[in-house]
């Protein structure tokens, strides 16, 4: 096998209906469910406002090279995320406007770029493809390989496998293993529901009661001065 030059041409993906119990549940409800550790890591951005749920299909290409990725295009099914390791380079940019349309009218569920991008003003427009990158710059990429397809990768300081379940909003996006996921979407669910009663306290006059504050102050014996 060629080392750092091969593709996976098919991996398990998860019952559709697994990915979808997490549909409406913001990622940072998910991550607290995942003891605060399932996020990816500052500064991937979202380039635009849509929502992100689907399955990884990753892809891991040198800097500034998008070889792989041109493939990865091709392959994925609909519903499919392209996650792309590319090491963080900002030196070039991986796509624009042009690929994620075409990889919206495949149906593909959304790019995470370990890169950048270009087109910003115009991924700005789609409210339907969600585009997740660490920055924005004009210059454009290579294509001359190598590179992989489905095999694990790294990007923002999560390991994402094929057939990971990716969420994401405004705030970044949370990894869940299939394994993990009907128990998880239970609990991130219930936190939601949670925290949306808090949020109509607030706003109806009830207040944002925390005993947890005064409890935690005491056992660790705070000093009042007046």
């Amino acid at each position: 096998m060629a080392i750092g030059c091969r593709i996976r041409r098919n991996f398990e993906r998860p019952d559709r209906a697994l990915v979808e119990a997490f549909r409406g549940i913001p990622a940072a409800n998910i991550d607290d469910c995942m003891n605060r550790m399932g996020s990816l890591s500052a500064p991937l951005e979202p380039m635009n406002h849509s929502p992100l749920l689907g399955v990884a299909f990753t892809v891991r290409c040198p800097a500034g090279d998008n070889l792989m990725f041109h493939k990865a295009l091709d392959m994925a099914q609909p519903g499919d995320v392209l996650v792309i390791a590319a090491g963080g380079s900002t030196s070039r940019a991986l796509c624009g406007e042009i690929m994620a349309t075409y990889a919206r009218s495949r149906g593909l569920a959304g790019f995470i770029i370990d890169g950048c991008v270009r087109d910003r003003d115009d991924l700005a427009k789609f409210t339907d493809f969600p585009v997740y990158a660490r920055g924005v710059v004009p210059n454009g990429p290579y294509k001359n390989g190598p590179g992989e397809i489905n095999f694990p990768v790294s990007v923002g300081g999560q390991v994402i496998c094929p057939g990971d379940i990716l969420v994401g909003d405004g705030d970044s996006v949370v990894v869940v293993k299939p394994e993990e996921a009907a128990q998880l979407a239970i609990e991130a669910a219930a936190v939601h529901k949670k925290e949306e009663g808090q949020l109509e306290g607030i706003l109806s006059g009830k207040g944002f009661p925390r005993p947890f504050v005064d409890e935690i102050l005491e056992r660790i014996g705070v000093e009042y001065v007046d």
